[in-house]
């Protein structure tokens, strides 16, 4: 069903295009519960809870594909490097996002709590002085002192169609809530990029803009943990697997390397079996390598059956290339709150 729906969301086909028009007025709907949602809680209607600990809300507009965890993972270790103790929020939607955190940040304690407000005052309980929201966004209840909102722009199609006839939460004018938007791009262009920014700037003018950039680091092995740079792709046959929201991205990363890709997609946060670890070994005999990306790493790893060929993975390497002085002033001012 996810997939049927992503097709209609991405699709440029007669079909695709039909079936959004025959899911507008399902999308109007939804557009005016989600404003009158948002509107009680700009009148106060609704309570939003204050943190004895200052809150950094990482989120989106849309469902998946922006990058949220390993931008809030980054965010939780520029923390600890300014000498503070966070901890990560999030509902733990997938058994994939607690694991992914904890391989990224180690020292970074993790709560999984659906209920962000409960989840916050956990934190506080384990000793966090800061709490990173991991998709936090439309949770509204939780007062926050930094949002920062992301926007894919590898993803970016020029319009926002709101659920269920497309993939937003909210129109892109919600992002004047933000504190900083962040474009994240994978194989985005300068071009798209620039798409983005625009769109923007006419939403949310007075919201500040920073762009990340996401690279693939070095390939490490799930079973020994042994690295091998990325340059060993090159002129490779590689069986790719990615159960993330946008496996054609990571794909086409992987093909960046020069190598030849052949991709197995699956359904965002699934839940691989031992048996589909062993169908996915067997189909990839026949490659050079195969490789997952962290996310599918944490759960794959475990299952994959040693007999046959290594399975390696690639995190995500984030760098700012627009707004790093901005966001860092930022976060020194949420450091030295309370």
């Amino acid at each position: 069903m996810r997939r049927q729906l992503v097709s209609v969301w991405t699709s440029d086909s007669a079909r695709a295009k039909a079936a959004r028009a025959l899911l507008s007025p399902f999308s109007a709907l939804y557009a005016g519960a989600s404003a009158l949602r948002g509107l009680l809680y700009d009148r106060r209607i609704l309570r939003v809870y204050q943190s004895t600990i200052p809150v950094i809300g990482v989120g989106n507009l849309t469902v998946g594909g922006t990058g949220k965890t390993p931008v809030a993972a980054w965010i939780a270790g520029a923390i600890v490097e300014r000498g503070k103790n966070p901890a990560v929020v999030l509902r733990g939607y997938g058994e994939d996002e607690p694991l992914v955190h904890k391989a990224l940040n180690p020292e970074v304690d993790v709560v999984v709590c659906k209920d962000r407000v409960r989840g916050i005052r956990e934190a506080v309980a384990r000793g966090a002085d800061i709490a990173v929201l991991d998709d936090g966004f439309q949770h509204r209840r939780a007062a926050r002192d930094l949002d920062l909102l992301l926007i894919s722009a590898d993803g970016w199609r020029g319009e926002a169609n709101l659920l269920p006839a497309g993939p937003w939460r909210e129109p892109l004018h919600a992002a004047r809530r933000a504190s900083l938007v962040m474009i994240t791009a994978k194989t985005a262009g300068r071009g798209k990029i620039e798409n983005v920014q625009r769109a923007l700037s006419v939403a949310a003018p007075s919201v500040p803009q920073a762009v990340m950039r996401f690279r693939l680091g070095e390939l490490r092995s799930t079973a020994t943990g042994q690295t091998m740079p990325l340059a060993a792709l090159s002129d490779a046959k590689v069986y790719a697997i990615a159960a993330i929201a946008n496996p054609k991205s990571f794909f086409e990363q992987l093909t960046a390397t020069g190598a030849s890709v052949v991709g197995a997609p699956f359904p965002d946060h699934h839940a691989f079996s031992a048996r589909e670890a062993a169908s996915i070994a067997a189909a990839a005999e026949s490659a050079d390598f195969v490789v997952c990306t962290l996310k599918d790493a944490v759960k794959l790893g475990p299952l994959w059956p040693p007999e046959h060929a290594s399975l390696w993975y690639v995190s995500q390497r984030a760098t700012i290339e627009e707004g790093a002085a901005r966001l860092d002033q930022m976060l020194d001012r949420i450091c030295d709150l309370r």
